[in-house]
């Protein structure tokens, strides 16, 4: 085969190539009324004609570029409407054919066509940006004079506990025990992270809460001191079971010298990353707070603090009675709200039936994400459950979305979502979701055949590699690439076991079969594969904290175990910074172009690339070696063109020196051992010249 041309059918449909990045559409987020290059890739000399379809129009496309194997074809688009959909349509001498989102086809389907949202814009630093995620109790214990003390107050039944063993594994019930880590502790660990290559630190919930996960708010004003510094610490801890009397900790969480010298320290916390290129993304919980908070009260913690209303539980005059549902005129101490999925700890916010609510919740919005305290934006608690009505949750996002992007532009908002996120990522709610549908779930089922909370193994899902390409195609069509690109790619987070546990095959909980277990049988070599395909898959990559230094352990509680300080895997941690290194090297991994390849059971390959870098990712999930041929063409390798292997994986360890291959006639082939990975690109092509 010569560079231009293909011994292949007349038409080359395997050719043939658009997408939403920035080499094919530009601008790559347009406003209305923007004119928009669009861009379509074809085999060199192919086509006798090239248009672009636009509902009533038809534009005929113009020759821009031909490089290597391809013309590429370009039309300016005018945006006149806030949605705008397009397909483009190849002539090849009596034969038409069309292409959309689903690529080559013969039949026109308007519902595949492309799309642009005027308007629609997301952070181009979170694009393809690395994520950590921090469980905050549970990685660095930087101030033990803010640590939360044994009987120090009551919750869901029973005392709180302090944990003086880092490595404990967590109780099943722990939800009352704290390690101890705070943002102090983040504070010192900035430098490891920053070594370690991330761009941005997302924090599970910081604000003023009584369980160690703070998913039931408690002050949305304040960080808790608990994490935070405690000032004044006088008064008792609590020597019954009422609230009312645990004197220390009402001490601890309601005074304001103690509560704005802990927003203090998160101000710092967000100057020290920012001197290091570090991003903060703050977890907000808005479906619902919790039974302590101030403005609901049911333990009594405010009802004679100083500078506090009285609490709706306490009062019907309390200027917060809106703002939950009450099912009964039972005052004083009314506990009959109602709570989120039934849960009286976690009583549900009534926005429909309170402005004031709505108003407030706005601010808190605007205030964490501006001057003082400059957070990067907000990752939302079970989103699509805030209100009562569908209809109602659009609204409360759409204003959410435009009072924070109004106080900070480059704000991110990333909600926590199951399922099609589309109807919410129309441009005026959210950026992108937690990415379970077109990442975790499909790259968990792949590699380890598990079910994302090591409740299921299923034989027929492991290393099935249809199942992994038919769900990441039909998913991914449910983002724009603005969406995509800055979608959390996580293996792991808090509320599923850890992958590095999965890769077991064994099906558990702590409760079922103990927390020792998580860590049997696990495939270091599968974890490895895993993180490969994390850091050179579209979107933000985002590490679980400890996932990289071989952290365990089944779904939550137990996968909130301690970083491991001083016991970290050192090998694993290499190999991450290694690949966040690569990825952060080439914008071609980080925002550029994806397409499937030679694909079998247990093996997947796929290519990353823009004009300038092509990379082929391949992966052998199988226990035995196997032999694979690739036609590298597809994503722009020229025939002549040798690729440099820059990483690799397998059942030892992971490689970084340089290995040349030589494509043969557009086609690679390669062996790939057992449980492997391969990372290759174009040789550079200063480099040809020089050659």
């Amino acid at each position: 085969m010569e560079d231009g041309q293909l011994d292949v059918a007349p038409f080359c449909k395997e050719a043939v190539f658009s997408d939403g990045t920035f080499i094919y559409r530009s601008p790559q987020e347009a406003n209305l009324f923007d004119h928009v290059m669009i861009r379509i890739r074809v085999c060199h000399n192919n086509l006798d004609e090239v248009w672009l379809r636009n509902k009533n129009q038809k534009l005929g496309m113009n020759l821009w570029l031909t490089e290597g194997l391809f013309d590429y074809f370009e039309v300016a688009l005018e945006v006149k409407e806030e949605r705008e959909s397009y397909y483009f349509e190849l002539v090849k001498g009596e034969r038409t054919y069309y292409y959309n989102t689903d690529g080559v086809t013969e039949e026109i389907a308007p519902e595949k066509a492309f799309t642009i949202l005027a308007g629609y814009k997301t952070p181009d630093w979170a694009k393809g940006a690395v994520f950590y995620q921090i469980f905050v109790d549970r990685f660095y214990n930087g101030d033990v004079s803010n640590d939360v003390l044994d009987n120090e107050y009551h919750y869901i039944g029973e005392s709180v506990a302090q944990v003086l063993d880092w490595n404990k594994y967590p109780a099943v019930n722990g939800v009352r025990e704290f390690y101890g880590g705070d943002l102090a502790g983040v504070i010192k660990k900035l430098d490891y992270l920053e070594d370690l290559g991330i761009d941005a630190i997302y924090m599970n919930p910081i604000f003023v809460s009584p369980s160690n996960h703070k998913y039931d708010i408690q002050d949305y004003d304040f960080v808790d001191p608990h994490y935070g510094v405690i000032k004044l610490d006088d008064g008792e801890n609590l020597p019954s079971q009422n609230n009312k009397e645990a004197t220390r900790y009402i001490k601890r969480v309601t005074s304001l010298e103690n509560l704005e010298a802990s927003n203090q320290l998160f101000q710092t916390l967000v100057e020290e990353a920012h001197k290091r290129g570090i991003r903060i993304i703050l977890d907000g919980v808005f479906n619902h707070c919790g039974s302590f908070n101030k403005w609901l009260d049911r333990e009594l913690i405010y009802e004679d603090a100083k500078g506090y209303e009285k609490g709706a539980f306490v009062s019907k005059e309390s200027p917060y009675h809106t703002f939950f549902q009450f099912l009964e005129d039972s005052w004083p101490y009314n506990a009959t709200y109602d709570g989120w999925w039934g849960h009286d700890t976690l009583p549900k916010l009534n926005y429909e039936k309170s402005e004031k609510l709505r108003d407030y919740i706005m601010e808190i919005a605007k205030k964490w994400v501006s001057p003082p305290f400059h957070a990067d934006g907000w990752r939302l608690d079970v989103a699509a459950d805030l209100g009562y009505t569908a209809e109602y949750n659009h609204q409360f996002w759409k204003e959410f979305r435009k009072a924070v992007k109004e106080a900070n532009p480059e704000a991110l908002i990333l909600a926590e979502h199951y399922g099609d996120p589309s109807e919410w990522l129309q441009g005026d709610e959210w950026d992108s979701v937690m990415n379970y549908d077109a990442f975790m779930e499909p790259v968990t089922w792949f590699f380890t055949g598990m079910e994302k909370h090591s409740d299921q193994y299923r034989e027929d899902m492991l290393s099935n590699h249809s199942n992994f390409i038919n769900a990441m195609n039909y998913f991914t069509g449910k983002f724009q690439t603005q969406s995509l690109q800055v979608a959390m790619n996580e293996l792991s987070n808090h509320d599923h076991s850890r992958f590095l546990t999965r890769t077991n095959r064994r099906v558990g909980r702590t409760n079922s079969v103990g927390a020792k277990e998580a860590e049997e049988g696990i495939q270091m070599a599968v974890m490895r594969e895993a993180v490969v395909l994390q850091m050179t898959w579209p979107g933000a990559p985002t590490i679980y904290y400890g996932d990289e230094a071989g952290v365990c352990g089944w779904t939550d509680p137990d996968n909130r175990r301690t970083y491991p300080w001083g016991n970290e895997d050192k090998e694993l941690i290499r190999l991450h910074k290694e690949l966040i290194r690569l990825r952060k090297s080439y914008q071609a991994l980080k925002v550029g172009s994806m397409k499937f390849l030679t694909s079998f059971r247990g093996v997947i390959s796929y290519g990353r690339f823009d004009l300038e870098d092509q990379f082929l990712v391949l992966l052998n999930n199988n226990d035995y070696e196997v032999m694979v041929s690739v036609p590298v063409w597809e994503i722009g390798i020229p025939n002549d063109c040798p690729m440099i292997r820059m990483f690799a994986t397998d059942d030892v360890g992971f490689a970084v020196d340089a290995k040349v291959y030589y494509p043969e006639q557009g086609e690679l082939s390669l062996k790939l051992k057992a449980r492997s990975s391969i990372v290759a690109k174009n040789y550079p092509k200063r480099l040809m010249f020089l050659k």
